[in-house]
This record gives C-alpha cells, sequence and structure tokens, in this order.
C-alpha cells in the first residue's frame, strides 16, 4: 500500500511539548517515524522508517570529500529526530525541530502526497493566504510546459 497523505489538522501542544498526531497520518508512518527540517525554512518534514531509511541512505552516498555536500548531510542528519507515538497518539516535539520552525503552541499537520508537514499555525495560515487560483494556474501552466499535466 503506497502512503499518500492529504488535509490538514490543527492541533496545539502540551506542557511537554507533546502533540496529537492525526490519526490518518499515524495509521501511515506507524507506532516509530522520523520529522525534522527540510529544504523549506518554516515547516518540518515528516517521514516513515522506509522512506527515512532510503532518504539517509542517498545522503550516505554523497561524497564526503566535498564540504559543500558535507554541509547537506548535516544539514539534514542533525536536523531529523526519531519519535514514538504514545498511548494517547502524540509525539514529544524537541525544542530544537520546535526553534527551528517557530513553534510555541499551535501547529498544523499538513499532507503533501507522499510526504506529511508540521507547520506553527502562523507560518501555515500566512502560506495558505498566498495560494490563489491565479498562482495554482501560473504554476501549472509552467509545469504544462515541462510535460507535466493535471
Amino acid at each position: 500500500m503506497s502512503k499518500h497523505f492529504t488535509g490538514e489538522f490543527h492541533h496545539s501542544l502540551d506542557a511537554k511539548g507533546r502533540v496529537s498526531v492525526p490519526s490518518s497520518f499515524r495509521d501511515q508512518l506507524g507506532g516509530t517515524f522520523w520529522i525534522g527540517r527540510g529544504l523549506d525554512p518554516n515547516c518540518l518534514v515528516i517521514y516513515d522508517e522506509e522512506d527515512w531509511n532510503a532518504f539517509s541512505e542517498r545522503l550516505d552516498a554523497i561524497p564526503y570529500n566535498n564540504s559543500r555536500a558535507r554541509e547537506l548531510v548535516r544539514y539534514f542528519q542533525t536536523g531529523t529526530m526519531k519519535v514514538e507515538i504514545d498511548r494517547q497518539g502524540r509525539i514529544l516535539l524537541s525544542q530544537q525541530l520546535r526553534d527551528y520552525v517557530h513553534i510555541d503552541r499551535n501547529v498544523v499537520f499538513a499532507g503533501n502526497g507522499k510526504r506529511a508537514e508540521l507547520w506553527s499555525e502562523e507560518a501555515y495560515n500566512e502560506y495558505s493566504r498566498k495560494l490563489t487560483t491565479e498562482n495554482m494556474q501560473e504554476i501549472a501552466d509552467g509545469l504544462l510546459a515541462e510535460g507535466f499535466q493535471i
């Protein structure tokens, strides 16, 4: 069964930094998964065990003698952490990751196809305000020129 994350789910951190994971995401992620920095500075990327292992192997294959490559590997490896879902369906989100995307209380889990993301609610709302039909048409037209069809 292939994974496909959709929807947006608004939750809040508790005083200990725990947050409930949407049940539809839990079903696809399993009891243990990985969460960390991605290329977008406003959200965290959520990987299941299989996807993280595959990505980590690709990172390990990057030539270590290239200083820029080492920086890229370090960025992802030091910024990604394994989490476990507790009996109440929550994970503990590290202070390091919360600080990286400026999460203080309210969060949004967002489906992004093969991946799931975790945003601060403020950053997600700001991003969402920028999404318009006109913007999406412009993006779709650009992708159509490259052979992608919706």
